[in-house]
């Protein structure tokens, strides 16, 4: 997969940006102090009380203390918070997709290596919560919870409970159709039980398809969490989070753009390139899709010599 990936300029570019944006997530701390800011100061002298809030300065009050500028209103520094933000986001996207591929890779090998009626009863399951509708579903769950409850984590489980049934699915399908093969039976013939078979066979087997689903997963996360933080229902001030950033940057827009570009152009940047990133892994992962690509670039080389010719 590597060797593939190597391969594909967008590949390497969308995983060197991810690279960084997490290196300056788990560095954020260290940034802060040598910034020297925090998330949570208020600088009440950087703004402007007399037209509402509005930092001082050009740019949002960029200066050699603040070096994105300060968040209108409070003086908080928006560097510090929004790599703070950062830690937020992907924490919850990649802790809600460890906790879907899970309960879905469970329920999707139950249901694929079950008898009839355990597969009927699980697949009726899935399909409940396949219509249920998520955001309004997450809405209600995390308003009910009572506010001193970690909010991140409340997320994550929420996301998670919530987004199973699509991993389930794809488990399940592919798991019918490797329990037919050769090297399964012979398992099964060689006295392994279900759970020995799906640990040392399938799993194994399921790892290509279930890598690329979560790779598709986490920017849809990401989206989730800043909508719900947006709404007001998911991390709750002081904890930064880019979400909650555009939720209260949208009344700056005309007086301070750079407060709602910055975070919207963060969360732009990590929702492509996680998605760039899962396109390239998914056709890493099947050597088909690698084929047929290469087929079509050898012919259409072909169709441009030909045509200078």
């Amino acid at each position: 997969m590597w060797r593939r990936l190597r391969t594909r300029p967008s590949a390497l570019a969308a995983a060197s940006v991810l690279a960084l944006l997490v290196l300056l997530a788990l560095a954020a701390p260290l940034l802060a102090a040598l910034a020297g800011q925090d998330p949570h100061t208020y600088h009440d002298e950087l703004v402007d009380s007399a037209r509402g809030g509005v930092p001082y300065g050009s740019f949002g009050g960029i200066s050699a203390d603040h070096w994105l500028g300060v968040e209108p209103g409070t003086g908080r520094d928006l560097f510090v918070r929004l790599l703070y933000g950062a830690r937020i986001s992907l924490l919850v996207a990649v802790g809600a997709t460890a906790v879907q591929i899970l309960i879905g890779l469970l329920v999707g090998l139950a249901a694929g290596l079950g008898s009839r009626w355990v597969d009927a009863v699980l697949g009726r399951i899935t399909d409940v919560f396949v219509a249920l509708p998520f955001l309004v579903l997450a809405i209600a769950l995390t308003a009910v919870v009572p506010r001193d409850f970690p909010r991140p984590l409340l997320l994550i489980l929420v996301i998670g409970l919530l987004g199973w049934a699509g991993t389930s699915r794809i488990v399940r399908a592919q798991t019918l159709t490797l329990k037919s093969l050769d090297f399964v039976a012979a398992s099964r013939l060689a006295g392994s039980g279900r759970g020995r078979t799906a640990r040392r066979e399938l799993i194994p087997s399921l790892a290509a398809p279930v890598i690329t689903y979560a790779a598709i997963l986490v920017p849809t996360n990401i989206v989730v969490e800043a909508s719900l933080s947006f709404l007001g229902v998911g991390v709750t001030p002081p904890t930064p989070s880019w979400g909650q950033m555009l939720s209260t940057a949208q009344t700056w827009f005309r007086a301070d753009p750079a407060y709602v570009l910055l975070p919207a152009g963060l969360l732009f940047v990590t929702v492509l390139a996680f998605t760039v990133l899962g396109d390239a892994v998914r056709t890493a992962l099947d050597p088909r899709e690698a084929s047929r690509l290469s087929v079509g670039t050898a012919r259409a080389k072909r169709a441009r010599k030909e045509k200078t010719s």
